[in-house]
């Protein structure tokens, strides 16, 4: 989802992208070597030191839009009364933590710029009846569902909106270990007859990118319309 998301914003030439990456080195050299205009950052998000440095970094740099994309953990676990509470406290610690770090940065630094975007990815999972066994997952992206919407009514003043894409399932490093006949069973079960792609979600952040700031407090759900809300 990353790397279709910076893929597509870096065939803009006049723009500059930046992305976080933990273990990706490869991948990360490969989107650098692709486009002149593509810079990583790594950034272990479960390191103090390594999000300080991303902090002061955001600082330093002039950004218009920052992308919280990154998730760490399963979509799909267990049943909810099989979670410890230890699991729950590390998908917190892992996910939602670094990203009130990071966003608390950027804010500061749009602020002084007085323009901003905040994008946040969350999952169309929040809508109606949930998956069984996504308890962890479905309660971390509900609660960066909510701090988008408090930093969409904090920041409007200064110009800066925080806005949300909910995508359906995806075919991902994050969901490569689905079974071959779930996937078609999805498939034939679409309304279009295909599943989501990360190119029609990067699009989608691409929109958001270059929307007008009367655009705030959104989230877009992108499920062809099987679960509305």
């Amino acid at each position: 989802m990353g790397e279709a998301i910076t893929r597509l914003l870096a065939q803009d030439l006049n723009a500059i992208v930046y992305f976080t990456y933990s273990k990706s080195k490869d991948s990360a050299e490969n989107l650098e070597n692709d486009y002149s205009n593509v810079f990583a950052i790594k950034c272990d998000f479960n390191s103090e030191e390594d999000l300080t440095l991303l902090k002061n970094k955001i600082a330093e740099l002039d950004l218009d839009a920052l992308i919280n994309n990154a998730y760490s953990g399963d979509a799909i676990k267990t049943y909810f009364n099989k979670i410890t509470p230890d699991e729950f406290l590390t998908g917190f610690k892992e996910n939602i933590i670094p990203t009130v770090i990071i966003t608390q940065a950027a804010i500061t630094a749009f602020k002084k710029k007085k323009f901003g975007k905040i994008i946040n990815i969350l999952t169309s999972f929040l809508v109606n009846t949930p998956p069984l066994g996504s308890a962890v997952y479905v309660a971390n992206k509900a609660y960066l569902q909510q701090l988008s919407k408090v930093w969409a009514s904090e920041n409007a003043k200064y110009n800066i909106t925080s806005n949300a894409v909910s995508p359906s399932f995806m075919l991902t490093n994050f969901t490569a270990d689905t079974d071959e006949r779930i996937l078609e069973e999805m498939q034939a079960k679409h309304p279009l007859k295909k599943i989501l792609t990360t190119a029609e979600v990067a699009e989608t952040v691409l929109f958001l990118v270059n929307s007008t700031q009367q655009i705030n407090g959104v989230d877009i759900l992108l499920n062809s319309g099987t679960n509305l809300k």
